[in-house]
């Protein structure tokens, strides 16, 4: 199996597939693939072998899911998967050693004995997801993973001791096991004008990946340009 990551902003992963080779993604997320691919999607995929209805239901619950597509190649082949927000792609190597939490909607693709579950879910406030949950996805068991993180990447190693308080959305990637923990924000003003109710503090040892963007705030920053629906629909400006 070898992997070709295609363009810059909105880059594109490449999957070539040797002749029975699988892999692993959530289901409508492909992009293209070659002729002769089968696709098989079933709840039991993305378990790493193991769990299957209940793995899926486990992930539907916490807002991950159900159903997971196998592609697999007879011959040999190629699939593609487009990214969803401008940003980067990066392959994860996975085994019992290094297992990392995701945030929902980053996670691409795997190899079959990769295990693909929600590990965490918390209700946050209307600032930062729209009223919408944050869940956090956990890659585990042996083998690679492919995410898409959103903008620019800051990579941070903490050391036992130390931590960092983060703006919940842009936590994109940190390794299992780092204790996360959330706060409200101190202050009358700051909880009634900034745009966060809750911060994220995560805590080392462990190595954690920050994106520059969100979809909340690139939603805010594309909104106002955005036509007018509450006018009538007579195209008046």
């Amino acid at each position: 199996m070898q992997t070709r990551t295609v363009g810059t902003t909105m880059p594109v992963l490449e999957i070539m597939l040797g002749p029975g080779e699988r892999v692993t993604a959530e289901g409508g997320e492909v992009s293209w693939y070659t002729p002769g691919m089968q696709l098989e999607t079933s709840t039991r995929f993305g378990s790493g072998g193991r769990g299957g209805f209940m793995s899926g239901l486990k992930r539907a619950l916490g807002g991950g899911q159900l159903f997971l597509t196998e592609y697999t190649a007879p011959t040999g082949g190629m699939v593609a998967f487009a990214a969803r927000m401008p940003g980067v792609i990066r392959e994860l190597t996975i085994d019992p050693a290094d297992e990392f939490m995701v945030q929902s909607g980053s996670y691409i693709a795997s190899t079959t004995d990769v295990e693909v579950s929600v590990a965490l879910q918390k209700r946050l406030g209307a600032g930062i997801f729209g009223g919408a949950g944050l869940v956090f996805q956990k890659l585990a068991g042996h083998g690679r993973a492919w995410v898409e993180l959103s903008g620019e990447i800051v990579e941070y190693d903490l050391a036992q001791g130390q931590s960092m308080i983060v703006h919940p959305g842009h936590l994109a990637l940190f390794t299992a096991g780092m204790d996360l923990q959330f706060a409200t924000v101190k202050g009358i003003k700051n909880k009634f004008f900034g745009d966060a109710l809750m911060m994220a503090e995560i805590h080392g040892p462990g190595h954690v990946w920050l994106q520059s963007m969100t979809a909340a705030k690139l939603a805010a920053a594309i909104e106002p340009y955005l036509p007018d629906k509450s006018g009538g629909g007579n195209g008046d400006n």
